[in-house]
């Protein structure tokens, strides 16, 4: 998701989004009550990633049980779409013009509602800070001097956890503005016998690409569902490294008048959460319904990029 300063902060006319009202006050408390600024030293740079240990990445590879691969992301899309602009894609040597093979180029404007892409943790500022403390001024035309993509370029590889709402609700997807709330996962944890784990990537499937195969495009800032930011300190609780969703994690509107995105701010910013935008998990819900079986080995890697505030990635969920 794209999130300049002005893009968090404006104030915009919001309806309240289904759930239990939130105000601004409440989400600054949540900044310093769920911080995890220090908790890896001060000049960490890594955030959650943090929480995936040697032990960690060995249960994630015990997952591996039927050697199937499921990619989650979504196709890119080549027309602008959902108020994002088109993954550009230009031949440069075609079977026309070269004897030799093909060459293209890609160009892509990856933060927003449409290319499937990892947020760095340079991505979100607040009062003039990220994550850890580091000061905005670290990020200038040049790229990000503090907390680049290129501190995930290890790639991550965890256990994943794929937590269906339409299926727990008994629905395609999810309605417009419907507000996932604290209940609703720890309804999914007691019906689906899954629980979330320290150092799990935690991912949330609305339905969002089966909605707009239904429904075709909408206004996705006023109307779409995701996590109601009253769900921070459950993620707080279960100390997850990663969080997922197949659009852009947050309840849209956000009930907040004049914070856009609370889920985002809060783990990006104070937890050091890395999120994964734009996931495609239809695919990956019905491998796993058809198992019964709602963990596997995630491995998502962004491109190098020194400076920069997220990468498109091919994230990949192995049963």
């Amino acid at each position: 998701m794209r999130l300049s300063i002005a893009f968090l902060m404006g104030v915009i006319a919001v309806c309240p989004a289904a759930g239990p009202p939130v105000t601004r006050e409440q989400v600054e408390g949540m900044l310093k009550q769920l911080s995890n600024w220090g908790r890896w030293g001060a000049a960490d740079q890594r955030g959650a990633l943090n929480l995936i240990t040697p032990a960690k990445l060995k249960q994630a590879a015990g997952l591996v049980r039927d050697g199937v691969a499921v990619s989650l992301a979504h196709d890119v899309t080549k027309v602008r779409a959902d108020d994002s602009p088109p993954f550009e894609h230009k031949m440069i040597e075609t079977g026309a013009n070269s004897k030799n093979g093909a060459a293209d180029i890609y160009s892509v404007q990856y933060h927003g509602f449409t290319v499937t892409h990892l947020d760095a943790l340079c991505h979100v500022f607040w009062n003039g800070k990220m994550f850890n403390g580091y000061s905005q001024n670290e990020v200038t035309e040049s790229g990000a001097a503090k907390l680049s993509v290129n501190r995930a370029k290890n790639g991550i590889v965890t256990r994943g956890v794929l937590v269906d709402l339409p299926r727990l609700l008994g629905k395609k997807y999810l309605e417009g503005r419907r507000a996932i709330l604290p209940k609703d996962l720890e309804r999914w944890e007691r019906q689906f016998k899954t629980a979330v784990q320290p150092g799990d990537a935690i991912l949330f499937r609305t339905g969002r690409w089966a909605r707009r195969a239904a429904e075709g495009s909408w206004n996705i800032m006023q109307d779409s569902a995701g996590l109601h930011a009253s769900t921070l300190p459950w993620l707080k609780k279960r100390d997850v490294a990663v969080v997922g969703s197949d659009l852009a994690t947050d309840v849209m509107p956000s009930g907040i008048s004049d914070i856009v995105l609370p889920v985002h701010l809060v783990l990006i910013n104070a937890m050091g959460v890395h999120i994964l935008d734009n996931l495609d998990l239809e695919a990956a819900a019905e491998a796993a319904a058809a198992r019964g079986r709602w963990e596997f080995q995630l491995t998502a890697a962004p491109l190098p990029v020194e400076g920069g505030s997220g990468s498109p990635v091919n994230p990949i969920a192995v049963f």
